[in-house]
């Protein structure tokens, strides 16, 4: 992977980083671009010590332009990594302010992002952005775009956003549709796929897991080793080389709970789980089974690096260090 060069990218803001992609997306840019370049924006979760000690941090609130504003102009950001948002389940509970951070918030990104003239702008989709009516096996990159939750709807209108601002402002705006994000350093954002994160805490911690959707629920997911790297290539491609910009079909692994609990089975033999299916089993049912990410792999040589076994093992391995087993 190649780093752009330092006059094209100075000062990055990322917003929602104290979220579950922000808060490893955020360590990642500091490294790459040194840390008093990439600011911390916080709302409502405060940085952990080491968002806190390891560089700049700032309250933005989206939903409030002159925030976000302030910001850009006190450190003078010309990048704008945009991960604040409403996830599935939690939009649901309540779609005013899913609505409200979701699409306010995003446009208030892309007016300041156009007013300053920035660089670059990543805004990442979902997919949460397909529905019923969308193939499930292998999802094609163009496809029909009609989801049923509010957090799925916020992000089919971002896409279009979005590409609007490329297309009529010129405002270099990139962005991915990801799947489910597995991680071991930071807990579950209120997702419909967060089952695939709670079962190796329960699994370690009580040998058991009693998980939220029907065994069969095949679903498209992604380690955060490779949602970090996926975000990072995208933003560091060739413009030239992308015919699509806001949207990009993207894949690395496709589970269901009966397979994933199989994979810890083999470390926790007597780990045991069952099923009491709620109301995200509807959000996981109208979403996709396996996706094509072909136009990823050609415009910009997208390839993740990790499958089911090996996500597990290493997932198994960091959280046992975390509880000292």
């Amino acid at each position: 992977m190649i780093d752009l060069p330092d006059q094209d990218m100075k000062r990055i803001l990322v917003t929602g980083a104290t979220g579950q992609i922000g808060s490893e997306l955020v360590p990642e840019l500091r490294k790459r671009y040194s840390s008093e370049n990439v600011v911390v924006g916080v709302h409502s979760r405060p940085p952990s010590d080491e968002l806190r000690d390891s560089g700049p941090y700032e309250r933005v609130d989206v939903v409030d332009k002159t925030t976000i504003d302030r910001v850009a102009d006190d450190y003078d950001i010309d990048t704008i990594y945009h991960m604040a948002a409403i996830l599935s389940a939690a939009g649901e509970s309540n779609p005013w302010l899913a609505w409200d951070v979701n699409m306010n918030g995003t446009y208030n990104v892309l007016e300041v992002a156009r007013e300053k003239e920035m660089v670059r702008v990543f805004c990442p989709s979902s997919i949460a952005a397909f529905g019923p009516e969308t193939p499930q096996e292998n999802t094609p990159q163009e496809t029909v775009l009609k989801p049923r939750t509010m957090y799925g709807l916020t992000k089919v209108a971002g896409e279009l956003l979005c590409n609007y601002y490329f297309e009529k402002f010129g405002l270099d705006v990139r962005g991915v549709r990801y799947p489910g994000i597995i991680s071991y350093k930071t807990p579950p954002g209120g997702g419909t796929t967060d089952y695939a994160i709670e079962i190796f805490h329960e699994a370690l911690k009580h040998k058991k897991y009693v998980c939220f959707l029907r065994e069969d629920s095949t679903l498209p997911m992604m380690y955060m080793p490779d949602c970090i790297k996926s975000t990072l290539d995208l933003m560091n491609a060739d413009l030239s080389k992308l015919k699509h910009h806001t949207d990009f079909n993207l894949a690395a692994i496709s589970f269901s709970p009966k397979e994933i609990a199989a994979e810890i089975k083999k470390h926790i033999p007597e780990f045991e789980i069952s099923y009491k299916p709620d109301s995200r089993q509807a959000i996981a049912d109208s979403w996709p089974k396996t996706i094509d990410d072909s136009a990823a792999r050609q415009e910009w040589e997208w390839k993740p690096s990790f499958d089911l076994v090996s996500m597990t093992e290493d997932m198994l391995k960091n959280l046992k260090v975390r509880y000292c087993l």
